[in-house]
């Protein structure tokens, strides 16, 4: 393909800076394309185009703007397969998952599309006669996205499908690690009629591009998701200019499994949890917690189970799990589990770097299971990769307190029997969302999405709260008395 990266004003354009970066396959190493780099100037006339086109999309009609996501909806039906390939070589993720995400993107654009015929509001009564009081809600103007590699089409599609319905012009940096599903995806919205300027995509660093796009005083709204350590950033640079700033951020979700589960069904669910896309997920189960009744039986099954799993290139239907992302991420997992070593964890399965071929080429660790102690940093910190820690709980109440122990708070799971449990465990476990009978993975588009803590910021995708992020509340009195009417002194003689 020749090279893209750099989408402005409807057109695709070469960098100002002339530079190019490369997407490599995590399966292989194997060069995807080279793409535009964008720079500072780049960004700029991304903005310009944004700024430029801004009265005309927020002055269409809301259901038109949900027209052209319904087609960019059918366009990816149209293409699921050829979209799901690109994914599995540019992230690594098992063909399976890929086309989940591509069908996650085709769901969300569905649901959000409806929002055009919404975008709701509320009445109340007045406390004066000849006087109705309301709330509309209104687009922000400038939004910019910026979103992360293991899920190239998916989360950008929840961005921009709720910033796009509510009449927002988006700048959009996706992850330099897949920026060819990035080009994959725009090509999409631009054939299904996208108006030129309202969408915009800027490839480029997190320097040169992404503080760039924060600190810009023509954006009035960041929505980032991420890593802790940048989303920390992207806040404090947001807030500096009064801007709101969405984050959603990492995880590390418990599974509690008790002694009355159903542990065949518990196995399956920690298997999916903890190795599904190779642990990449921000809803990940990075921690599985046992109770002393079922601790070795639970552990036995499992450790069986993974002995199964078959490792290679995701575009084999028959493989279950696939590469981390790239070599920095490998990086960061090995040196965890090193930490874990050192830590005193007990390991019991997996452990290291696939060596033998062809999984040599890419960047393939086993799936990793340790025994941990709740303290220990690979029990606490997020890894981001197919690594579990079990810890083992004397009884409901330990568990809980384990599982909210750690700073983070997105997802969570019980396995349990117990009606009376699981509703406790709905109501105690310190998480934007829980599971009970279920992995901590498997979030459905009509439904809020984000968590506590470390985890976000309060923000919500997906469901109902999407537009709340991209969308301005404005509150309108209309006063039809024909006489001056004065709030909280009606009683007044006037």
């Amino acid at each position: 393909m020749e090279p893209r990266g750099l989408y402005i004003g409807g057109k695709w354009r070469e960098s100002q800076a002339g530079g190019l970066l490369e997407s490599l396959s995590p399966v292989d190493g194997q060069v995807l394309g080279q793409f535009q780099k964008g720079s500072r100037r780049d960004l700029d006339l991304a903005l310009e185009a944004a700024l430029g086109a801004l009265a005309g999309w927020r002055g269409t009609p809301a259901p038109r703007r949900g027209e052209i996501l319904l087609r960019a909806g059918a366009l990816l039906k149209g293409r699921k397969e050829e979209l799901a390939s690109t994914i599995s070589l540019e992230v690594g993720k098992v063909l399976a998952e890929a086309r989940g995400e591509v069908q996650e993107a085709i769901d969300f654009l569905e649901y959000v599309a409806g929002e055009g015929r919404r975008l709701l509001g509320q009445t109340t009564p007045s406390e004066l006669p000849g006087k109705i009081c309301m709330t509309v809600r209104q687009p922000v103007g400038i939004v910019g996205c910026i979103t992360p590699w293991n899920f190239p089409v998916a989360v950008p599609v929840w961005k921009l499908g709720a910033a796009l319905i509510a009449g927002n012009c988006v700048v959009f940096k996706p992850a330099s690690l897949t920026p060819l599903c990035a080009v994959r995806l725009v090509e999409v919205l631009e054939e299904a009629g996208i108006p030129p300027g309202v969408l915009n995509m800027v490839v480029g660093g997190a320097q040169e591009v992404g503080q760039a796009l924060v600190e810009h005083p023509a954006v009035r709204v960041i929505s980032f998701t991420g890593g802790l350590a940048a989303g920390k950033e992207v806040y404090w640079r947001g807030a500096c200019g009064l801007k709101r700033v969405g984050l959603e951020l990492g995880g590390k979700n418990p599974m509690i499994v008790l002694e009355d589960a159903d542990l065949d069904l518990a196995v399956d669910g920690v298997l999916f949890g903890a190795f599904g896309t190779s642990g990449q997920r921000c809803t990940s189960t990075s921690r599985l917690i046992l109770q002393a009744g079922i601790h070795e039986p639970m552990l036995g099954m499992l450790l069986e189970r993974i002995q199964g799993l078959k490792l290679g290139h995701p575009l084999d239907d028959s493989v279950q799990m696939g590469p981390v992302s790239g070599p920095d991420q490998e990086k960061k997992i090995l040196g965890y589990i090193s930490l874990a070593h050192e830590e005193g964890a007990r390991l019991l399965c997996g452990g290291a770097k696939a060596l033998e071929a062809p999984l040599d080429r890419g960047h393939f660790i086993y799936p990793t299971v340790f025994e941990a102690a709740p303290h220990m940093r690979i029990a606490r910190e997020e890894i981001f990769g197919p690594v579990l820690s079990v810890i083992r709980v004397k009884d409901y109440q330990e568990a809980i307190e384990v599982a909210n122990q750690v700073d983070y708070g997105l997802s969570s799971s019980i396995y349990t029997r117990d009606i009376n449990l699981a509703f406790r465990a709905i109501q105690e476990l310190e998480t934007g969302i829980t599971y009970v009978n279920a992995p901590t993975i498997g979030a459905e588009v009509h439904l809020p999405f984000g968590g506590v803590k470390h985890s976000g910021n309060g923000t919500r995708e997906a469901g109902p709260t999407a537009i709340e992020e991209f969308t301005e509340l404005k509150t309108v009195f209309l006063d039809y008395s024909g006489r001056l009417q004065k709030a909280q002194m009606r009683q007044e003689n006037y």
